[in-house]
């Protein structure tokens, strides 16, 4: 058994069924002194037990939560061990599952009276009610990837996060639910304070289960402000716990705008609040909205959404978004995957073939054949597949990859096909497009199924996915792969997320407008409007940079995609476009190094890369400045000043834990060169003394930090031009 214990601890099991809590180490809380967000040192995830075998405990020095497991399991404490910030103030059920329309809690404690703040010694005295589904055991599991992507591009992190699984397995006490056993799961990470929240549900039993709802994470949190009077709506809904989970959708190209299943509830139960009419936002709930609908049959099991809780420090939007961007980054890596790709606009062989040519002279990556193209990635007969596995494999000779544009939701199919408004009973305008096919229609499913097909046999590289699943219910009875309008939203997610995992699986590249990174997805649109891509070069220019400046705050720089016309789109004269290449060499030159600098690829969209020798040697120098520094390029992104068209603008990048801490883009939209003293914070690189700068590839300079970890430099920008510094 002590064999057994040590290889659990390390992780190389995968399990262990009836797991004593007393072989557990026991939990002693350190307050943690160090940034993670620098820091060389590593947090390492493990679990343990604490209170006298009475509780279990997750931790990475970083966070700590802790359930009481008897007389049923219940969270206690949720705390930031940085700031020494706890956020359970009052004891809830730990899961919540609605099954045949009756609704029964999972875990759970009761008898606080006050529910404004927690008392350690009165745990204890709490008790559980019989019809709650009853702890019985747990595991501990090595911690297994949700999405088993494959890279077969640049990537600044291809490794899956490590850390630890706990499992808690519940059981009804109630005859009907005999054979349905819950598992709870929560996944604690090494060196990063997050930790992932998600419900599965066996169905043991000899019948079929409706699953109505299931809410797999219930807090009750500190309020974040104290309102006399004031709706819910109108108040602060906590900041220091960020919440994020994988049913999201809706085309925002924001993860807030897009979240369907993080809710703020009130609690009438917390008597004591300041708010007249109880109603603070203060009691977190994770479940889809819409609900899901879901028929269990005997022996089946169900997994719920994942819901992922990071603990912040801060009220500063830059170090908030710092870690909002490395969690993307450590914990779902494949979204740091960024290919240097061009839009071509053609699938003529003649010309796709010269396309594939200049990427590999001038060192691009990846061809994706745009929309308006031709490519009709539908179509899997023998033919067409033929035509673009003989291009993907000319390609593949030439050392570049090779993808394509697919449109699914933001069209019409037939009545048949399309959603169903519930409201009219009508395939009219009740879609998020106004029309739009169901995924569990008859269309839906052979369109996946081409999808697949083709990719599979071509070897496409990358799916240009427009308009993938966006949230349409659908109330037809007729689709073959949904039953009716309860179940037609999570049929259709789990579809599309499905075919996204399927994808990471065999190394395709994704990019989708919607928010499907959690499970599998790599860019998103940076946030742009696209009409303004017809508006003159040099207001394009300003407004790339501002669509950059603003959409990098929560993603990170490879989670993105810009727009460059290289031809007219949307409109717009001669001004707009870059064609011809050669009479616009300045232009084009600053828009590569304004998305490259940043590390947001583009989507370069025309006919070609170059036109002339003159044209193709600017292209190349830019792709190999940036190739030298990609890493850099690729890393956490520092806010300096948002452009406005009247002074100095700039970007910095930083890395620690690179010999080049940081890299500085700055840009001068005036007419005249401008002389200007830039402060720049060095805190994020971990320099605290010195750091050397350089301009270019110029000589270095040493300057000294002040104890704000700043130092000031004085730069001179061209009119209308750009410089870049290099830190060390």
């Amino acid at each position: 058994m002590k064999s057994l214990f040590l290889f659990l601890i390390t992780g190389h099991l995968l399990y262990a069924q009836n797991f004593r809590i007393s072989q557990l180490p026991v939990y002693q809380e350190v307050t943690q002194t160090n940034d993670w967000l620098i820091s060389k040192k590593n947090f390492t995830a493990n679990i343990y037990q604490a209170n006298n075998e009475k509780d279990i405990v997750l931790s990475n020095g970083l966070l700590k939560r802790q359930i009481h497991l008897s007389p049923n399991a219940a969270t206690v404490d949720f705390k930031n061990l940085k700031t020494n910030e706890q956020f359970v103030r009052s004891i809830r059920p730990e899961a919540r599952i609605s099954l045949d329309g009756r609704t029964y809690n999972i875990g759970g404690l009761y008898g606080q009276k006050e529910h404004a703040y927690l008392l350690t010694e009165w745990i204890d005295k709490l008790q559980a009610k019989d019809n709650d589904f009853q702890y019985k055991s747990f595991k501990i599991n090595t911690l297994a990837p949700h999405v088993n992507f494959k890279s077969n591009n640049w990537a600044s992190n291809n490794q899956h996060p490590k850390g630890k699984e706990l499992e808690l397995i519940f059981e009804s006490n109630l005859a009907e639910l005999k054979g349905v056993l819950v598992s709870i799961h929560y996944e604690i990470f090494d060196n990063i304070p997050t930790i992932c929240k998600w419900v599965s549900v066996t169905n043991n039993s000899d019948k079929t289960l409706k699953i109505n709802q299931l809410v797999n994470e219930i807090l009750a949190t500190p309020e974040e402000e104290s309102a006399v009077v004031g709706s819910p709506e109108q108040m602060k809904k906590p900041q220091r716990i960020y919440i994020e989970n994988n049913y999201a959708f809706n085309n925002a190209m924001r993860y807030e705008l897009s979240d369907q299943a993080t809710h703020w509830k009130v609690d009438s139960s917390y008597t004591s609040q300041v708010n007249y009419n109880y109603q603070t936002p203060c009691v977190l709930e994770v479940y889809p909205s819409f609900g899901i609908g879901f028929e269990l049959l005997p022996k089946q099991s169900y997994k719920s959404i994942r819901s992922y809780e990071l603990l912040l420090d801060s009220y500063d939007r830059e170090r908030n978004g710092l870690a909002r961007r490395r969690m993307y980054s450590m914990l779902f890596p494949y979204t740091t995957q960024n290919p240097i790709f061009m839009h071509l606009v053609s699938t003529d062989p003649l010309k796709v073939k010269a396309t594939i040519d200049q990427c590999a002279e001038t060192g691009y990556e990846m061809v994706i054949l745009s929309f308006g193209s031709g490519l009709n990635m539908e179509d899997a007969s023998a033919e067409n597949i033929k035509k673009f596995k003989e291009l993907t494999d000319y390609a593949h000779s030439k050392g570049i990859k090779l993808g394509g544009y697919s449109l699914f939701s933001s069209r019409r199919i037939d009545d048949e096909n399309d959603v169903i408004d519930p409201k009219t009973g009508l395939p009219d305008k009740g879609a998020f497009f106004e029309h739009a096919p169901c995924l569990a229609s008859r269309w839906g499913i052979e369109y996946l199924q081409n999808l697949r097909k083709f990719i599979s046999e071509t070897g496409f590289d990358l799916l240009e996915h427009d308009g993938p699943y966006p949230g349409d219910v659908c109330a037809s009875t007729k689709h073959p792969g949904h039953k009716g309008l309860e179940d037609s939203q999570w049929v259709q997610m789990e579809m599309q997320k499905g075919f996204y995992r399927w994808l990471n699986e065999r190394g395709v590249y994704i990019n989708a407008p919607d928010w499907y990174f959690l499970d599998g997805s790599h860019k998103i649109g940076l946030g742009y409007r696209e009409v303004n891509f017809s508006l003159s070069r040099e207001q394009q220019k300003i407004l790339n940079r501002q669509n950059i400046f603003d959409g990098t705050w929560e993603k990170t720089p490879s989670m993105s995609w810009g727009f460059v016309p290289l031809t007219k789109y949307q409109g717009g004269g001669a001004e707009a476009v870059l064609e011809p290449l050669n009479e616009h060499l300045k232009d084009y030159e600053q828009l590569m190094i304004q998305y490259y600098g940043a590390g947001v690829q583009a989507c370069y969209r025309g006919p070609r890369l170059y036109d002339t020798e003159a044209t193709k040697q600017t292209v190349k120098k830019t792709i190999d400045w940036y190739k030298k520094y990609r890493q850099i390029l690729n890393s956490d992104l520092i806010h300096l000043r948002r452009p406005d068209g009247r002074d100095w603008d700039g970007i910095m990048h930083i890395n620690p834990k690179l010999k080049e801490k940081g890299f500085v883009l700055l840009y001068n939209p005036l007419k005249e060169t401008i002389s200007r003293k830039v402060s720049l914070p060095l805190y994020y690189t971990g320099l605290s003394d010195k750091v050397l700068v350089r301009e270019k590839e110029g000589k270095s300079k040493s300057y000294t930090l002040n104890r704000n970890y700043e130092t000031t430099i004085e730069v001179t920008i061209p009119a209308e031009g750009y410089t870049w510094l290099v830190l060390e």
